[in-house]
């Protein structure tokens, strides 16, 4: 039986999937702040110590939960991924394009790479979808539960090496001498390898892809085009969409003729090898 080939379709979260900023939808009403208060925080303690952007974020969540006296555990940022709001589509949007992938001999696989709180990622309804789930991450102390260390802190740079991993198969993030070795084969080319992101922080990602023969995308809440236009005209994507996955929509047209011209690519690769004269 042939190998199918395979697409990776790698996801940011924020403002990509979902409308906001995952925190804003129940950690900060929570904390009885409004959204503008806690990022405004956030953005005033990174200047004033000068610490990178999401560590202060990180740390501003452990901050601002104990002086309010919330139990900041796994359990409870958890249970903050039920209250995420998606773009209209999005919770349909996997099994549809995995049957389409499936009808063209594709496989699919769907991965996220965010800047977001992975805890609460991973209590969301479409965690299950992904193959894997890279996130900013804390680790717990075994006793109290609460967090004592950030264990991931992913920026906009960082996530590039998750389109490495992805190709080469080494999803792992403790596999840092299998991801930087060098190898000829890839367990999925980046021709084969869709980015969709927001904006400036999935920059790095969308030039990584693009420049090496996949496709990225930038998505915009529907009458905010002019957010992402400047990402087509200087040639960071391929494609600009409004972030609507509806069956339909233009990114899931834009979505399923780049399934077709892989499953195409991969039929005349096939019939090619047969013409071909075999070497005695």
């Amino acid at each position: 039986m042939r190998k199918k080939p395979i697409v990776a379709i790698l996801y940011d979260f924020d403002k990509t999937l979902c409308r906001e900023d995952m925190q804003n939808f129940t950690f900060i009403p929570n904390l009885g702040m409004t959204p503008q208060e806690f990022w405004g925080k956030t953005g005033e303690f990174s200047r004033k110590e000068n610490v990178e952007r999401i560590l202060s974020y990180m740390y501003m969540m452990i901050k601002e939960s104990r002086e309010k006296g919330i139990k900041l555990t796994k359990e409870y940022l958890n249970n903050l991924g039920k209250e995420i709001n998606y773009f209209d589509g999005v919770v349909t949007w996997f099994k549809r394009i995995n049957g389409y992938g499936k009808s063209k001999g594709v496989k699919i696989e769907h991965y996220l790479v965010s800047s977001g709180t992975k805890e609460i990622i991973d209590g969301t309804i479409i965690a299950k979808e992904f193959k894997a789930i890279y996130g900013c991450e804390f680790l717990y102390d075994d006793k109290t539960k609460e967090p004592i260390w950030p264990k991931m802190a992913i920026n906009y740079t960082q996530k590039t090496q998750y389109v490495f991993r992805v190709s080469k198969g080494v999803l792992n993030a403790y596999e840092d001498d299998k991801v930087n070795e060098k190898s000829q084969e890839r367990r999925i080319p980046y021709r084969n390898i869709i980015y969709l992101g927001d904006g400036m922080t999935d920059i790095p990602c969308m030039v990584l892809v693009k420049e090496n023969g996949g496709r990225s995308i930038a998505v915009y809440p529907k009458g905010k085009k002019e957010l992402v236009q400047k990402l087509f005209n200087d040639g960071r994507v391929n494609y600009i969409c409004q972030a609507d996955y509806r069956n339909g929509s233009q990114i899931d047209r834009v979505i399923k003729l780049t399934i077709d011209a892989i499953s195409m690519a991969d039929e005349m690769s096939r019939r090619e090898a047969k013409l071909s004269p075999k070497v005695k």
